[in-house]
């Protein structure tokens, strides 16, 4: 089997590379340097020469508040660019894994985590794209997997985890909001069930996080505590940052489905930011 992986300078690329690099699995990587995936020549062309057996699509424009003035180009990476894929994907029989997000969702949600099941109603051009990006992918494909993903960490720079370290090298008191709650999600943590669903031929659509919930405030002290970093942490509303795009203030998602049907039981998301810290040290 071999995969082909789009995106693969990104931090759950990287992951993956990573990963079928120790498992000796044969794979190609390509990032937005070597392939527009928003011109479907590019994208054609690319599968030609590669002939992949599993595309892992790891590309994506998440530049949340960016995106609302620049809706174009997350449009043609989050939709266009998933709709050129999935169409290869068709025209090479390559079987596709693409990463959504919990931003489909409007945040309102009163009665449990959300699943599977729930309707999407993204508040912002990011989490808008995104949406765009699944159904156009299902109109090419009868067969693929879509995990959504939410606080998506692991190595790299464009992570909560380092951006906090990044503020407490530089101050002693640091504002984190307390009304923005989601389930942070390591990257091996998605590596490692991604390759066991594929092994067990899994197909449609997943919520994929680590276990349980917190807010951004309760996270980055967790964060510092387990990095001997100590610091004040002061808990405001994220109104206070005056942001251009509104976030969901409550976004965890079930991951109970794709446990249940691969037989799994996942690490919490304090086991694996403590799992993912202590590697790097």
């Amino acid at each position: 089997m071999k995969f082909l992986i789009t995106g693969n300078k990104g931090q759950l690329g990287r992951a993956f590379v990573n990963k079928l690099t120790e498992k000796k699995q044969a794979f190609f990587g390509v990032d937005i340097e070597e392939i527009d995936i928003s011109n479907l020549s590019e994208v054609l062309s690319l599968f030609e020469n590669t002939k992949p057996d599993v595309l892992v699509n790891c590309a994506a424009y998440n530049l949340v508040d960016k995106a609302e003035n620049d809706w174009d180009d997350a449009f043609m990476a989050n939709a266009l660019g998933v709709r050129n894929l999935a169409y290869a994907c068709k025209i090479h029989k390559t079987f596709l894994v693409h990463y959504g997000t919990d931003y489909v969702f409007d945040g309102t949600k009163r009665t449990g985590l959300y699943t599977e099941e729930d309707q999407p109603n993204p508040k912002t051009i990011y989490g808008k794209s995104k949406l765009l990006g699944e159904n156009l992918l299902k109109k090419e494909l009868k067969s693929y997997l879509i995990f959504r993903l939410s606080w998506v960490f692991g190595s790299g720079t464009q992570n909560f985890i380092y951006k906090l370290k990044a503020w407490a090298d530089k101050n002693d008191i640091l504002s984190i909001v307390y009304d923005e709650i989601s389930s942070p999600t390591y990257t091996e943590t998605v590596v490692d069930v991604t390759l066991e669903a594929i092994r067990q031929n899994k197909r449609g659509l997943y919520h994929l996080c680590n276990e349980d919930y917190c807010s951004r405030y309760e996270w980055a002290k967790f964060i510092l505590n387990e990095l001997g970093i100590k610091k004040f942490i002061y808990p405001c509303s994220i109104k206070e940052f005056n942001l251009p795009t509104p976030r969901p203030a409550f976004s965890a998602m079930s991951s109970e489905k794709i446990c249940n049907e691969l037989g799994l039981t996942l690490p919490n998301w304090k086991e694996a930011t403590h799992i993912f810290i202590n590697k790097q040290e």
